[in-house]
């Protein structure tokens, strides 16, 4: 009866974690890296084929991004999630597979002109589509036999519509433990999604710790402040413009300009256009506007039946192709233009940039956690100018960061839930799915607490039947920094581009300088140049 950690081991993507017992082997979650966790996605710890069964808590692709990955190395078992995320998991994958294909197309067309030999995506959309033949889901609270030994049992975790904490029943000779697994908690009062269920008692907890150091801040009301900046962009003319993730932050983000519209909120154009301009971001909307039973808080719920449609409303736009995409912005009246990728480092909302960003009268609002070195975060950071599809663009816009908009647990409310879990109280609580120092901190916030707790470190191996490490695992370095090319465009070029603008300052700022000093820095601009070119 083991427990071995593959993934989010002091890192905060690549959920996967593997649990054996009678001679069967379940993962829970086979997540992609991301950023600066990634090591190598294409290549698995494990022995696919050996794998007999994957439990999925929801569908973001940082928990199942490298199941088609599994399948086409030999994975021959079933999967096990919840109906919703069932659906929102297909969807998603086959995005991330069209994303692989493109960007080994884009390496392909420079790797032929430098000789090298071609690469291959980590997985086609045919192999994505390949997993809705290994789907087997459930609704909350349902209690299955993935055989004899094991029983699971999938509980609302309030993280994206679907998601769920996963408890999981052993049983092998005479030993019987319960082990659970948070996925990822759940920020309390979110729109239609219900608040993280609380859980009691478990022998071992597996819980996520992205924001075990820090609580987020208050906002009083998000569609009031929301309304406003919409309120006051319009009245000068300009385009409100949302860096949004397709798939639950798009979904939020509408049933809040559904309350805005009923309301009469936006006193300057009470009727305003809304774009949701991300095929994927439409297709999840569509999921999220279908059967919802057993999925939704009291809220949304009330909606419904008082006969209100949760995330559509007069004056919504969903655009599907580029052309219909292109004509926005040829479109000279006020809207709200909500489009992916929600860090700005790919897709259709880097266009939407080019065409707002230098106009003083229009406003890019941001809704959620901007990396290091994104396009998103250059510009929460200031940046006066930056550099899309070869140009220049000067940042006149008004920015806006909306901080406390998360769809992540805070430290209170992540302690509040693991204090649920008692009688009987964990024999050990693994602290994963955090930045290495986060883990640590909120360990400690446990044990401080008199709860056993530790942050393992990748490929350990823990003994659930004796309640001991069997195996110690390895620290793994996490990159510095990490940029990922999506499409013809890399985030890493970009910041190469910001870099160049930094020089030609510098360049400008010492016209008329002494003639020794110019003579120093021309020698070694054309030293750097020289080694590139060689």
């Amino acid at each position: 009866m083991k427990l071995t950690f593959f993934g989010a081991a002091k890192a905060v993507t690549g959920s996967c974690h593997c649990v054996e017992v009678n001679g069967k082997k379940i993962l829970i979650d086979c997540g992609l890296q991301q950023g600066r966790d990634e090591q190598d996605n294409s290549v698995l710890d494990f022995a696919p084929n050996y794998i007999d069964y994957v439990v999925v808590t929801h569908a973001h692709i940082d928990h199942s991004g490298r199941i088609p990955l599994l399948i086409k190395q030999g994975f021959q078992g079933q999967i096990f999630t919840t109906r919703l995320t069932g659906q929102l998991m297909s969807i998603m994958l086959r995005d991330s597979a069209h994303i692989q294909e493109m960007e080994a197309q884009w390496k392909n067309q420079k790797g032929k002109r430098a000789g090298r030999e071609p690469v291959e995506p980590l997985y086609t959309v045919a192999d994505a589509e390949q997993v809705d033949d290994h789907l087997f889901t459930v609704e909350y609270g349902e209690t299955v036999e993935l055989f004899e030994g094991v029983k699971i049992r999938f509980i609302d975790a309030g993280h994206l519509l679907g998601s769920a904490c996963v408890e999981m029943w052993l049983k092998e000779g005479d030993v019987e433990k319960k082990i659970l697994f948070s996925g990822d908690l759940g920020n309390i009062n979110q729109p239609v999604i219900r608040d993280p269920s609380y859980i009691r008692g478990a022998d071992y907890v597996v819980m996520e710790s992205t924001y075990g150091d820090r609580n987020h801040e208050p906002v009083a009301s998000y569609t009031a402040e929301l309304a406003k900046i919409i309120d006051d962009t319009f009245a000068k003319g300009g385009n409100v413009i949302i860096p949004a993730f397709a798939v639950g932050r798009t979904q939020e983000l509408l049933y809040f300009m559904r309350e805005m519209k009923r309301d009469g909120m936006v006193k300057s154009n009470p009727d305003f256009t809304v774009v949701v301009d991300s095929p994927l971001a439409n297709e999840a909307t569509k999921i999220f506007s279908g059967d919802l039973r057993g999925y939704l808080d009291e809220e949304a719920i009330e909606v419904i039946q008082g006969g209100e449609r949760l995330f559509t409303f007069p004056g919504l736009m969903m655009t599907e192709s580029s052309e219909e995409s292109k004509m926005l912005n040829m479109d000279k009246a006020s809207k709200v233009i909500i489009s992916a990728s929600g860090m700005c480092d790919a897709g259709r909302i880097r266009h939407h940039l080019k065409h707002n960003l230098w106009r003083e009268e229009c406003a890019i609002v941001f809704v959620g956690y901007q990396g290091e070195g994104t396009l998103g975060r250059h510009l929460l950071n200031g940046a006066n100018q930056v550099r899309l599809f070869g140009e220049d663009i000067k940042v006149n816009a008004t920015i806006h960061n909306f901080k406390g908009l998360s769809s992540h647990a805070d430290r209170d409310h992540l302690l509040k839930w693991i204090e649920a879990v008692d009688e009987p109280a964990p024999q050990q609580v693994f602290v994963v799915h955090g930045d290495p120092q986060v883990t640590e901190i909120f360990a400690n916030s446990l044990r401080e607490r008199g709860m056993p707790a530790h942050a393992p470190l990748y490929e350990e191996v823990f003994d659930l039947a004796a309640n001991k490490m069997l195996a110690a695992g390895v620290e793994l370095e996490p990159k510095k920094v990490s940029y990922e090319s999506v499409g013809h465009v890399s985030v890493a070029y970009h910041e190469l581009e910001v870099a160049a603008m930094d020089l030609m300052a510098i360049i400008r700022a010492s016209k008329g300088g002494a003639n020794k000093d110019l003579k120093k820095m021309t020698a070694q601009i054309r030293a750097m140049a020289e080694k590139w070119q060689s």
